[in-house]
């Protein structure tokens, strides 16, 4: 037998192993709430190939590849159990596995390490949450996606509706074919039909309610069966406390806003600042997409090196609130074509950066160069550390917090040589750490930091949403502190 015929045997074999895993995966989603992940990675309704490029993506992360055959007897041994609602990352398992020298099995080894999330340890399936969209704009919209894939047992979030400005004719059917088609993020992943005698919108079963309002104060959200309901605000129109609380209508409890909140409003970046929310608070901003791209790793090497002061430089995708042609704009520059242009702007990322990581003293200054692209922004994070470090040991230390710390769901870390800006269109964490581009010099550190201003952002838009919810569940086995 040829080296190529060896080569094609083992891929049809793995092909097969992954099918196997398939239904595996869904029954743990559907009947136990229980969502396997595969380094921070959702294998919940993907197909086989999706599933075999994620296990040959973890020797980006982890320098070596990940082979289905060494998941599946973990994943086999995880349907064996009586598990509760979790997370749990089948890739940890086995690498974790691999280090452990009690000569466990997989099956014992795997009922330790979950243990929390079983028998008598494990919590009760919550009930569904309302959530309503105001505004179905790019976050909008994506957002959508999200909570619709994640309906799964229907014990999470429910997107019951979404409230829009009132359109010309055929509205609901052209909001609709938006949801239906996109541009940048591709086609959504199932079937929508349009109800318009109702004002429904029906996606994978769910029937979303379209109402038309042109005032938070128009609005009785009970009047829909809406009750205890988290509205997400992704118009950006009302950024303080008195604006948002507008939306405090009979049938909504809380307001997660989607930009850069003013005042006292809370500004949240899942995974540094999510658990200091009070269980009281109804209003809240999950502060920009940039906000999120930088400040899990300035937390991380603040935590490790200490930082003295820094600089953020984004280039960043245009956006909506720019014009395709020149235009008058209020702000300085945005009138210009963005499609045409490089266009410097101002970023709140960096003064936002105290609201999330109040303990760094560190200054944090920042810039924005906006760029004819559509989605996907740099941000190059530039570091006056506390003490000297080597270009070497500061990638490991990237590396192994993308792993096995409590931000891996929002620290991505990638050694391809070759990337470039589209390659991470569709990314669900809140950055992703180049090593490639990334450089050291004493106590000097430039990061280069790649994040889906979209997509990713609104993964963390969702996370906090989960949160304040009470439908977040725990991830096993536990991140490392």
């Amino acid at each position: 037998m040829t080296v190529n015929d060896d080569s094609f045997t083992n891929w049809k074999h793995r092909e097969e192993t992954a099918e196997s895993m398939i239904p595996m995966i869904g029954k743990l989603h559907r009947e136990q709430d229980v969502t396997i992940l595969l380094h921070s990675r959702s294998l919940v309704n993907k197909s086989v190939v999706s599933i075999l490029k994620t296990h040959r993506f973890a020797r980006q992360i982890a320098g070596a590849e990940l082979s289905v055959t060494e998941t599946m007897p973990f994943l086999r041994a995880l349907t064996a159990l009586d598990l509760g609602p979790s997370q749990i990352d089948i890739g940890m398992l086995a690498a974790t596995y691999r280090t452990d020298d009690r000569g466990l099995s997989v099956e014992e080894f795997t009922a330790e390490a979950v243990a929390g999330a079983t028998g008598a340890n494990k919590i009760d399936r919550r009930e569904g949450r309302d959530v309503v969209l105001y505004g179905f704009g790019r976050i909008g919209r994506l957002v959508a996606r999200l909570l619709i894939e994640k309906a799964g047992s229907g014990n999470g979030l429910r997107l019951r509706a979404i409230v829009v400005r009132g359109g010309g004719e055929q509205d609901l059917v052209k909001r609709a074919s938006l949801l239906r088609r996109d541009s940048v993020h591709g086609q959504f992943q199932g079937t929508i039909t349009v109800d318009e005698d109702n004002s429904t919108i029906l996606a994978n079963g769910n029937a979303i309610k379209v109402i038309y309002a042109d005032d938070p104060a128009q609005v009785d959200y009970t009047a829909y069966g809406i009750k205890d309901a988290i509205l997400i605000d992704n118009t950006g129109k009302w950024r303080d406390r008195e604006g948002l609380s507008k939306h405090l209508r009979p049938g909504i409890d809380k307001v997660v806003l989607t930009a850069p909140g003013k005042g006292d409003v809370p500004n949240i970046v899942h995974g540094v600042n999510h658990d200091t929310i009070k269980p009281d608070e109804r209003i809240l901003s999950c502060a920009s997409c940039t906000t999120n791209a930088i400040v899990p790793p300035l937390k991380a090497m603040e935590d490790e090196y200490g930082v003295l002061r820094g600089h953020v430089e984004t280039v960043h995708s245009f956006t909506n609130d720019q014009n395709l042609l020149d235009n008058y704009h209020k702000s300085d520059r945005r009138g210009r074509s963005a499609p045409l242009n490089m266009v410097i702007t101002e970023t709140g990322a960096a003064s936002a950066v105290a609201k999330a990581l109040p303990d760094l003293k560190a200054r944090i200054t920042g810039s924005s160069i906006r760029v004819p692209v559509p989605d996907v922004s740099i941000a190059i994070l530039n570091l006056q550390l506390a003490r000297e470090a080597s270009r070497e040991e500061v990638v490991d230390h990237l590396r192994e917090v993308s792993l096995t710390s409590p931000l891996k769901r929002q620290i991505d870390f990638i050694g391809a040589p070759d990337a470039v800006s589209s390659d991470f269109i569709g990314s669900r964490h809140a950055s992703i750490v180049d090593a490639g581009a990334l450089k050291v010099d004493g106590d000097n550190a430039i990061l280069y930091l790649w994040y889906d201003n979209e997509f990713g952002y609104s993964c963390q838009v969702v996370r906090v949403v989960q949160h304040v919810s009470g439908v977040e569940y725990p991830t096993y086995p536990a991140p490392a502190v």
